[in-house]
């Protein structure tokens, strides 16, 4: 098995209603988190790592104009017992933020995730594990209600 690439996507998947979906990691169990994965080559570009990591772990096929890409990165820790999928020395990540809306209440096909949840964005930025998961879905849910509050919204 080869090793992974230290450089990440994150994808946010939220409809149009302050909900966003999280899925529940094999392993460990307990593990709620947005979609993410690893870039396959040093030379794929994240924004096509992100629709790629969508259709494969959800089976959604989103076209490049529902993707946002957030230009932000950030670095994080590699937990100790994930190093050993990684280069030897590597102990940092470099993740890349996107996030798409789609239909409230949208299906996945789970093929990487033993369940998955559409919860309000406060609730999921309760349960996920990762603080640049919490970020995101703060920043967006944010975003969001500014936009909602705007007298151009209705």
């Amino acid at each position: 098995m080869s090793k992974k690439i230290p450089i990440s996507v994150l994808i946010l998947l939220h409809d149009n209603a302050g909900n966003v979906l999280l899925f529940n990691r094999l392993n460990p169990d307990g593990f709620w988190q947005s979609i993410t994965g690893s870039l396959n080559t040093p030379s794929e570009p994240p924004f096509q790592a992100a629709l790629r990591e969508v259709a494969e772990e959800t089976g959604f096929r989103l076209l490049p104009e529902q993707l946002r890409d957030w230009h932000r990165s950030v670095e994080y820790e590699i937990y100790p017992h994930w190093r050993h999928r990684y280069p030897v020395g590597i102990t940092r990540n470099t993740e890349h933020w996107f996030s798409a809306e789609i239909p409230a209440d949208s299906v996945p096909t789970l093929s990487e995730h033993s369940a998955y949840a559409w919860l309000s964005a406060p609730e999921a930025a309760e349960k996920v594990f990762s603080p640049s998961n919490r970020e995101i879905i703060v920043q967006w849910f944010s975003q969001f209600q500014a936009a909602l509050a705007r007298p151009d919204a209705a």
